[in-house]
């Protein structure tokens, strides 16, 4: 499912973001930076250890925050880290909206083209897959609306529940071909 905004390609697919070819995919990171499950579990076990060695460099990030490492075995080149919030934290969806936006941003200031976001918070941190939908395509299409060089963006949704989420929810934009 596929919708255009200005020269950018906001695409919804189900799948395993470890397997995405894009130039950059997101991790749903904590603010320690540290792989453990879920989405960041994958990335270290598929990505190898290199990752978390620059994560470790880095040392971490704010709530909201993104920042970039390598990708070490993955298809894709680089890892955008993006760290949601925690639901019961305070300010969740102002927190989300951040992390996508700034996963974004650092894909432009890294010349990125295309990038590949998971359904950020909705797992162990607990955030409603049907909000998440809502602020992170909002976010994603306001984005392509300004002056930006990613060509792509999509959002790569593990299980066929969530990726309906997404699908109900990018149909109030246009028309998703």
């Amino acid at each position: 499912m596929k919708l255009k905004i200005n020269n950018t390609e906001i695409e919804l697919v189900e799948g395993d973001i470890t397997e995405m070819a894009t130039d950059a995919i997101v991790n749903a990171a904590n603010t320690a930076l540290i792989l453990g499950s879920g989405v960041a579990g994958a990335i270290r076990s598929k990505g190898g250890p290199s990752i978390q060695e620059e994560c470790n460099r880095i040392g971490g990030t704010f709530t909201g925050g993104a920042v970039i490492t390598g990708a070490g075995n993955l298809k894709t080149k680089q890892v955008i880290h993006a760290v949601g919030p925690i639901m019961g934290e305070g300010d969740e969806e102002e927190k989300l909206q951040n992390a996508a936006y700034n996963s974004l941003l650092v894909a432009d200031k890294y010349h990125l083209k295309s990038v590949a976001l998971p359904a950020i918070s909705t797992g162990v941190y607990g955030f409603p897959m049907e909000r998440c939908a809502e602020i992170m395509l909002r976010t994603a299409v306001e984005y392509a609306k300004g002056a930006t060089a990613i060509e792509q963006i999509v959002f790569c949704l593990y299980g066929n529940s969530a990726f309906n989420v997404f699908a109900r929810e990018i149909k109030k934009y246009g028309e998703a071909k």
